[in-house]
């Protein structure tokens, strides 16, 4: 059943239920051949990506669902959704031991769900040769492609702030009938919740003001007391915060402290670092060029439509208040998540991440805008296609062996299996002078926690030591001997044993 269309504007075309279907198959099986074509080759070289799999190991291997910790002591980074997407699906196939591949396709899942999320909602608001478009800008950028590779929680994070953007858009758009509109807002709630899981409250933060701001730019306050009801306003509290109230229940005060203090205001403030207030020029202007380059071009020509009336100096079938609507809330959450992460002190490019899909769907809405004036733009919008193309066949290569080239030299999973094979697993291992362990602790699947004080008062066992620290420690540390120098990885690791620890041969 259709909903009769709002007087004053122009309903969209009905949209053949089988090409919208075949679009969305068609761009999720790129989106999946592009992330997970030799997707475990590389080996888990980066400390970021390190960290997060030997939290999933606690987890998939060890049991420590709730709160699995690195090296025996530290807590986690970020909260653990991506982990719990992870364990499902190892738990659903069976696997028991985290590898380089299963750590990463979990991000490759969400990447593929995020895409075919993107082209469903395009072709409802834009029609289907608008969303194939969006599609073919995801799977062309660079940085999203890159980020659906690599096993960190950003892309979780992706997915459900774009769920929410669309759910709220599909909920304020006029088509749904109200029983449908009444399940889309508890849909936009729990797609809330489920980004503060995936990464904090900034999840549901730059969402939320996204969509106040357009609500109040539209003079639509009214809809802002229809859906901050009390049931959708539970439920994003209730999903939202369930871990946090279980650390505090747990007594794990500890990962409190990393989250709320260390992760969010400790990074918003500098406590982590800072960077200059321009660092994202770069990013957002080349990070996936030449896309990247038209991106703030269609934002601008979107937030434009706030001074022009609909449909002028366009044709009547490509000015729906749908379409326009929707651009115009995704260029204000384009806006407010570039001020956002500008303002905070400690910067990353994968902070951009999140606005690759409705920048995918604004770029593509201004393409076929462009194209439906005049000649140029038709040509503009093929040569966009055309460039899409170009840049999906440089993905499918470039960044297998890109990946593989970085971590050459850099891995130490050479040096853990020979760690292993001499300390058996039942003895005492520990570390000193590591640093950040994580790439080291992947490998070795097993814990070294780091002896305090001096390293003469280290106990009975094996000991990993980088040598450079070595040659500073050892004429203090005469009871302690090398048994193995490693040859692999970015840093010359001695094992040191030390008192009545055998090797086992």
């Amino acid at each position: 059943m259709t909903a009769p269309a709002v007087p004053g504007s122009t309903p969209p075309p009905q949209r053949p239920r089988a090409s919208v279907t075949l679009a969305i198959l068609a761009i999720a099986a790129l989106i999946a051949v592009l992330t997970l074509h030799r997707l475990g080759e590389a080996d888990v070289c980066g400390s970021n990506e390190a960290v997060e799999g030997v939290f999933l190991q606690q987890m998939v291997e060890h049991g420590a669902v709730l709160f699995p910790l690195e090296n025996g002591r530290s807590p986690m980074y970020k909260p653990p959704l991506f982990h719990w997407t992870a364990l499902a699906i190892d738990r659903v196939a069976g696997i028991r031991r985290v590898t380089a591949l299963n750590l990463r396709s979990t991000t490759a899942l969400y990447a593929v769900a995020g895409a075919a999320l993107t082209v469903g909602f395009a072709s409802s608001f834009l029609g289907p040769l608008d969303a194939v478009l969006a599609g073919l800008i995801l799977a062309g950028s660079y940085q999203y492609i890159e980020q659906g590779r690599i096993g960190r929680v950003d892309m979780t994070l992706c997915f459900f702030e774009t769920l929410a953007l669309f759910a709220f858009m599909w909920w304020i758009a006029p088509l749904p009938p109200k029983p449908r509109r009444a399940i889309l807002r508890y849909l936009f709630a729990l797609a809330l919740g489920l980004a503060v899981l995936a990464k904090g409250p900034v999840g549901a933060i730059l969402p939320v003001v996204a969509c106040a701001l357009f609500l109040s730019a539209e003079r639509r306050l009214s809809d802002f007391r229809a859906l901050a009801t009390p049931g959708p306003i539970l439920l994003a509290i209730v999903v939202g915060g369930s871990w946090y109230t279980a650390c505090l229940f747990g007594n794990r005060y500890g990962f409190l402290h990393r989250q709320i203090g260390s992760e969010n205001f400790g990074r918003f403030f500098g406590a982590l670092g800072a960077m200059a207030p321009w660092y994202y020029v770069k990013p957002i202007l080349v990070n996936s060029a030449p896309l990247s380059l038209l991106v703030p071009l269609a934002v601008y020509f979107a937030l434009r439509t706030f001074w022009r009336s609909p449909g002028q100096d366009e044709p009547a079938e490509a000015a729906t208040d749908r379409a326009i609507h929707c651009v115009r809330l995704f260029a204000i959450f384009w806006i407010a998540t570039v001020l956002f992460f500008s303002v905070a002190a400690y910067k990353r490019r994968a902070y951009l991440l999140p606005l690759w899909p409705p920048s995918a769907v604004i770029l593509a809405w201004w393409l076929g805008t462009l194209a439906r004036t005049g000649f140029w733009g038709r040509v503009l919008r093929s040569a966009v296609a055309v460039t899409c193309a170009a840049l999906i066949v440089f993905n499918f290569f470039y960044f297998p062996y890109k990946e593989v080239r970085d971590c050459r030299g850099d891995s130490y999973r050479q040096t853990a299996a020979q760690i292993n094979r001499i300390v058996g697993p039942g003895e005492p291992l520990y570390s000193f002078g590591l640093g950040e362990p994580a790439p080291l602790l992947f490998y070795l699947d097993r814990d070294a926690p780091p002896i305090e004080g001096k390293l003469g008062d280290a106990p009975p066992g094996y000991v990993i030591i980088p040598a450079d620290v070595w040659a500073e420690e050892k004429d203090e540390s005469l009871d302690l001997a090398p048994i193995y120098e490693s040859s692999t990885g970015p840093r010359k690791l001695l094992l040191l044993r030390h008192g009545k620890a055998y090797a086992r041969r």
